[in-house]
């Protein structure tokens, strides 16, 4: 199936590891020019060779770093046709544990920076009269986890904030969609030393993912094919939510 993905500029964020960066070298493999980012210099200098993307160094817990972030982009790949917002999660940890200031911190992390992202990418997005924002967030945002209160909370305003633009960019040409992870073989759930063999049995389809079959969901809402479709949150989970 061709995507309609060749010569399309994509900008994804978190791109060094894990689910970004194998978003990122699906969207090349499809021909997109793709510019990925990471406050790591060296990490995602690394990556943008193995994949053949271009590198970008932005911290966005930073205010002002997500758009000049996009004018980086825009000076090296061409405005973004794609933006893939994929920030880490915050610390977990239940809620009488979690300080005022992680709440404020976690909030400028996880929700300002992708509302900063979405601001400068809107403009050349509606004169093209074609885009596609994919955020990546968590099954966390429609069942919420034990000792994930920031994640739990914050991911759902996300997920306000996905349905609102997408019914205002609609008509634009522009879709607007979340993409929820479930348990997925990465560097980040390797290190939460999970007894692997445990939580596959809670997964209907009894293995964890891989970061291909995550980043191929990706790439299909990101492209012409998928057109009609916005305003969604997706999982890619093997059957892991419950809910309707």
């Amino acid at each position: 199936m061709d995507f309609g993905l060749k010569d399309k500029a994509a900008l994804v964020l978190g791109a060094s590891k894990g689910l970004g960066r194998a978003v990122a070298q699906e969207l090349v493999a499809e021909g997109a020019r793709v510019a990925i980012c990471s406050r790591n210099p060296a990490t995602i200098a690394q990556t943008a060779r193995e994949i053949g993307a271009t590198p970008l160094v932005c911290d966005l817990d930073i205010p002002g770093a997500a758009t000049q972030l996009v004018k980086d982009a825009t000076a090296v790949i061409g405005a973004p046709d794609i933006v893939v917002v994929n920030t880490g999660g915050p610390p977990t940890a239940p809620f009488d544990q979690i300080t005022i200031a992680q709440w404020r911190a976690a909030f400028d992390s996880l929700f300002m920076s992708a509302v900063e992202i979405v601001n400068a990418v809107l403009p050349p997005m509606r004169s093209n009269g074609w885009g596609r924002i994919l955020f990546v967030t968590s099954i966390a945002a429609k069942e919420p986890i034990n000792r994930f209160a920031l994640s739990n909370s914050l991911r759902a305003g996300i997920h306000g904030l996905i349905n609102t633009l997408s019914k205002e960019e609609a008509a634009n040409g522009i879709t607007v969609n979340a993409l929820l992870p479930g348990y997925t073989m990465t560097e980040r759930l390797a290190d939460a030393k999970l007894d692997l063999e445990q939580v596959s049995k809670t997964i209907p389809a009894r293995r964890i993912g891989r970061p291909d079959e995550f980043a191929a969901l990706a790439a299909f809402l990101a492209s012409t094919r998928a057109s009609y479709i916005t305003g969604q949150a997706v999982a890619c989970d093997g059957g892991a939510l419950w809910s309707i």
